[in-house]
């Protein structure tokens, strides 16, 4: 059995658990299943709380697939979560990266 399709069966017993439901994004991007991990990172962005790490993971994969606009995005709502939640470090890491793609569209 895959490293995927472990996640998925335990993903069937535990559907909210937080980490399995990331681990699969992670997965899915390795596997090139952008939209598919895109669509998982979302939803862990929309969980209450939010989860900090997917805001980070969906700005760099955006970006890998020349949606920078999309990354901005994400990253800057990241941010403002992260520090919402006293993340000072996440933050830190994606106010870094939003600085390395450049203000506006290039």
């Amino acid at each position: 059995m895959s490293r995927r399709e472990q996640l998925e069966s335990m993903l069937a017993d535990e559907p909210k658990d937080t980490f399995l439901r990331y681990a699969l994004a992670m997965e899915l991007e390795n596997a090139e299943e952008f939209e598919s991990s895109i669509e998982m990172f979302r939803g862990l962005m929309e969980d209450s709380p939010p989860y900090v790490p997917a805001f980070f993971m969906l700005g760099q994969l955006l970006s890998k697939i020349d949606r920078v606009a999309e990354a901005r995005t994400a990253l800057r709502e990241g941010v403002d979560q992260a520090r919402a939640q006293n993340d000072l470090h996440a933050a830190g890491e994606m106010s870094e990266f939003l600085a390395s793609l450049g203000a506006l569209g290039e």
